[in-house]
């Protein structure tokens, strides 16, 4: 019973020593892991052939060992020691390699793998790592401005639940912002949860910024070690106000003062170029010393062209900060002499001035009836044509809607005038007689015949164009008449007469009537002669046909009877 008893005793106590006093293995084995995942540590001993059991342990801080699982080779059981950080998490395969599911960061020991034969004890050990990437890192607490030239907190660039800890760098415009004394300034301080042993990191920025900040990102990053080495995230950009004092001011006139005409309303806008830009003013109004407190707009209504001038404006609490602009009123005066409804008499001179006074160069353009005129209108002595509506128009081609006109309606009046003429037809048996008038108003014409005779037409008139129109009478008359034109308008009435005599007629007819006669002889006459001939001509053929029926077996003598027939016929 000793002999057999021995082996065990001798394998008891060498288990004894090794849970004690650790062997030094061939080297440290590193297992690297991501938080939350599952550790797996392969048993670096290649198992013998006489194998017993198997064992994995870590080592406390102060080198104390505590067993956590075992492994029988011959009754293939498994067993786990109670252990209570790591209760449900364990797993031993066959090969002997362990496994811990979610990992944490107190998994960071030093593990053994111990394989025991009857007559020896194989350890290796294997060191676990465990790797946490921070969270992605945050700019918070952010200045809701910066002013230049001001030291000041920018803000605080956090990340979170990182292990190991990392490091936060901070970046202007992509360029790394390393500290600075008075301009930049930077604290960074972590912190270890104690239940998670993970780190929080918070790196807060103080910075004097420059305008050259207006629109600047800066951004921060953290850097950290994985599994695979070291590796870095950033931030989102973040922009800032940037608030600077007003240097320059600057003035606006609305609407663009060079279309400023009289009755606008003109709005005078100070800006300052300042963040953020300054909301009150004073403006100065030609002529006044005072300034006048407003914000940054102060509007004048119904200008006059009085209001032409130097228009200032500056910071209210810094005067000498000035800006000023020049303003026009433009203005147009049109003083057309005569103007309204004129009425004169036909020959009279009527002197016409269309005056203009503006505050530059005016265009003067001259109308009639709608029809634009080469030049101004000049009348010495009045004509019936002269007579419509005249518009003296002009503008300022530079200002719109800056224009003015004035119109003139001219009458002119004139007594009737009368002309007669007559005019014979060809055939002589009518006469077409024309009573011309000229006058304004239009005059009425009225006809009267004195003697008898044919009225072909009654009366017919041209249009009234210019002051002047006919009515005319076509008449045959049968003895001396009379006829009398009278033309009356408001103004007068005025009569003409002219005689027309019948025996022109009687002598026309009786010439045209023996032309008739003569004529109708002449062609009694030349019908006769024209019968003579034409039976002296069948007389003669009658003849020549009875010799030819004589002697028809004879083709000469017919021949030449032919012949003698033709002469005698000519």
């Amino acid at each position: 019973m000793a002999s057999k008893a021995a082996p065990s005793c001798r394998l008891v106590f060498c288990l004894l020593i090794s849970a004690v006093v650790l062997r030094p293995g061939l080297g440290l084995y590193t297992v690297n892991s991501t938080y939350g995942d599952t550790i797996i540590i392969p048993c670096q001993v290649d198992i013998p052939q006489n194998l017993v059991f198997g064992k994995w342990k870590y080592e406390k801080p102060d080198g104390s060992p505590v067993f956590i699982a075992f492994r029988s080779s011959t009754k293939k059981s498994v067993q786990y020691d109670d252990v209570p950080e790591y209760k449900d998490r364990l797993s031993l395969s066959e090969n002997y390699t362990l496994s811990i599911s979610n990992a944490r960061i107190s998994d960071e020991k030093r593990f053994v793998c111990m394989l025991v034969t009857e007559n020896n004890i194989f350890e290796e050990s294997a060191v676990v790592k465990v790797f946490k990437q921070p969270s992605k890192p945050e700019i918070v607490s952010k200045a809701p401005f910066l002013e230049t030239d001001q030291l000041q907190k920018l803000g605080d660039c956090i990340s979170e639940d990182s292990y190991p800890d990392g490091n936060i760098t901070w970046y202007r415009n992509g360029k790394v912002l390393q500290p600075l004394e008075g301009v930049v300034v930077i604290n960074f301080k972590k912190q270890m949860d104690p239940v998670t042993q993970l780190y929080a990191m918070t790196s807060s920025l103080a910075y004097k910024t420059t305008k050259a900040d207006i629109q600047m990102p800066f951004t921060c990053s953290v850097t950290y070690y994985g599994p695979s080495g070291q590796k870095m995230v950033h931030s989102e950009e973040a922009v800032f106000d940037i608030y600077y004092p007003t240097e320059q001011v600057s003035i606006q006139v609305l609407p663009p003062k060079n279309s400023i005409k009289e009755g606008d309303n003109i709005t005078l806008k100070c800006l300052g170029n300042g963040n953020p830009p300054p909301e009150e003013f004073l403006f100065y109004l030609p002529g006044q010393p005072e300034g006048i407190r407003s914000s940054n707009t102060y509007t004048l209504t119904d200008v006059r062209r009085n209001a032409t001038g130097e228009y200032r404006c500056s910071l209210k609490d810094e005067k000498t900060m000035v800006a000023s602009t020049v303003i026009t009123v433009h203005y147009l005066d049109l003083s057309l002499n005569p103007s309204g409804e004129v009425t004169k008499q036909i020959g009279d001179a009527l002197p016409v001035s269309c005056t203009i006074s503006a505050s530059r160069n005016a265009t003067v353009v001259w109308m009639k009836d709608n029809i634009r005129l080469r030049s101004s209108p000049s009348f010495p002595s009045l004509h019936y044509q002269d007579a419509g509506n005249y518009v003296c128009e002009t503008a300022l081609q530079e200002v719109e809607g800056l224009k003015k006109r004035e119109s003139l309606t001219l009458i002119v009046e004139g007594k009737p005038q009368i002309k007669m003429t007559k005019k014979t037809d060809p055939s002589g048996l009518s006469k077409t007689i024309i009573c011309h008038v000229e006058g304004f108003p239009k005059p009425a014409i009225q006809w009267t015949i004195t003697g008898s005779g044919s009225v072909i037409n009654q009366t017919e008139e041209s249009p009234y164009i210019n002051g002047r129109y006919y009515s005319k009478i076509i008449i045959s008359p049968e003895e001396n008449v009379t006829l009398t034109c009278a033309a009356e308008n408001q103004l007068e009435r005025t009569v003409n007469s002219l005689n027309v005599s019948a025996n022109e007629n009687r002598e026309k007819v009786n010439d045209q009537a023996k032309l008739i006669v003569g004529i109708v002889v002449g062609l009694l006459l030349a019908a006769l002669v024209a019968g003579v001939v034409y039976w002296l001509y069948m007389k003669k053929s009658k003849t020549a046909s009875k010799h030819v029926n004589k002697d028809l077996g004879n083709l000469e003598e017919n021949k030449k009877l032919e012949e003698n027939n033709h002469k005698t016929e000519a």
